[in-house]
């Protein structure tokens, strides 16, 4: 199976995850998803497979040296996004693109235009892969499971590319912050490893924003409006007075780069009870402490007008995965020198939100994130080049050759 046809069964099975199940996966799609690839490692001829209960699936590549390496692993995640549907996707191959317009659904006028999004003139002659307009496609992150596998299909058809052991892991449930949460680190056994969870080639991330969430509770007073004088609080007015009180340009639609902020994900309620949520997130930890200290002073500041009227939660989600991987800059320096081996000029920036390998640093896993090619993530807009995908794909082989030729 080539890679792309790998790619395009993949997309075929439905994983969006779900945040509102409490289980692990989140949804049967993605166990089906891991169990078909389980079978297909198989057929391949790893070793050391595992998938379990809450459906991490593992394997090993083993070394074909006698050589004493550091073994190193590579990760993707089975989930799609629950932003939009990614049920019945049908992707299309344009080939060679020509750099105009590209209708994906002429009946509902979805079309993907170069003015709207301008990345796309970037690969002007190449073979991207589209939806059809009414899904995402779920290059995030199938792509990079394609990339890996096929990577190991290629070492495994070449044994005069030496390398040492290898490990892969496909995880459910990224796009819900819960991919590493379960996972096995001991078992998976790997000195250290990459995401292959990035977007445009040549991405390199070590860096991410620390985040947390939080939960703000208002509670209100309701009584008939005609007779509400002195009577009434209305826990929706003071929920929006609370918003309003966060700076106006500390929001994602008005931040870049290292800039942190407070984003307003949803707004529910009625006169007797209204919930604000945030996510709070900086690059800087201490930036990322103050933030979380001024939504409790803003707590107090509505309390001290309506009188234990405001309540309010705070939990950490994840941190800045540098503080972990600075200590062994040099698998940085690895994946800088075999992207420019195989012709890719590395793009090194922070990542503006988290990643699997955020989490599996803290758990003692140091895991830079890796470009997977794709772009628009998470909408009917994402498309992913193919000669991206074959890119990631040869990186991951010269990786596992460079560091055998290190030692």
């Amino acid at each position: 199976m080539t890679l792309i046809d790998r790619f395009l069964h993949y997309v075929s099975f439905d994983t969006q995850s779900d945040e509102l199940t409490n289980m692990t996966p989140s949804t049967p799609g993605q166990m089906i998803f891991a169990k078909a690839l389980e079978k297909e490692l198989q057929r391949l001829g790893l070793s050391e497979i595992t998938l379990d209960e809450n459906g991490y699936l593992m394997a090993t590549l083993p070394a074909n040296t006698d050589k004493e390496l550091p073994t190193v692993g590579f990760i993707a995640h089975l989930d799609t996004s629950p932003d939009m549907s990614g049920r019945n996707v049908s992707p299309r191959i344009v080939k060679n693109y020509d750099g105009g317009e590209i209708v994906l659904c002429a009946e509902e006028n979805v079309v993907l235009r170069p003015e709207e999004f301008p990345e796309m003139l970037h690969y002007v002659g190449q073979d991207l892969i589209v939806t059809d307009g009414k899904t995402l496609l779920g290059a995030d992150d199938k792509a990079g499971i394609a990339e890996i596998i096929t990577a190991m299909e290629y070492l495994l058809a070449h044994p005069e590319i030496k390398h040492g052991k290898i490990r892969v892991a496909f995880n459910p449930d990224e796009e819900i912050g819960l991919g590493a949460h379960k996972f096995d680190v001991e078992a998976f056994g790997a000195d250290w490893a990459y995401t292959l969870d990035g977007g445009e080639i040549g991405e390199l991330e070590y860096e991410n924003f620390n985040a947390a969430v939080a939960h703000v509770t208002f509670r209100g007073r309701n009584v008939h409006p005609g007779y509400a004088k002195h009577k009434m609080i209305n826990s929706i007015r003071i929920a929006n007075q609370f918003a309003i009180m966060l700076p106006r340009w500390e929001t994602p639609e008005h931040t870049e780069g290292y800039e942190g902020f407070y984003h307003l994900v949803s707004f529910e309620g009625n006169v007797e009870k209204s919930v604000l949520t945030y996510i709070i997130r900086d690059h800087d930890r201490d930036r990322f402490e103050r933030r979380k200290k001024e939504l409790e002073h803003l707590t107090r500041k509505i309390n001290n007008e309506f009188p234990g009227c405001a309540e309010i939660e705070i939990k950490d989600q994840y941190y800045n995965m540098r503080e972990k991987v600075e200590p062994v800059m040099h698998i940085i320096d690895l994946v800088s020198l075999a992207m420019k081996n195989v012709g890719i000029v590395p793009k090194v920036k922070p990542i503006r939100g988290g990643t699997d390998g955020a989490q599996l640093s803290f758990k003692g896993l140091p895991c830079p994130n890796i470009f997977a090619g794709g772009l628009n993530f998470h909408g009917r807009y994402e498309f992913v080049p193919i000669q991206s995908m074959e890119k990631a794909s040869a990186l991951v082989v010269e990786i596992a050759r460079l560091v055998a030729d290190a030692k």
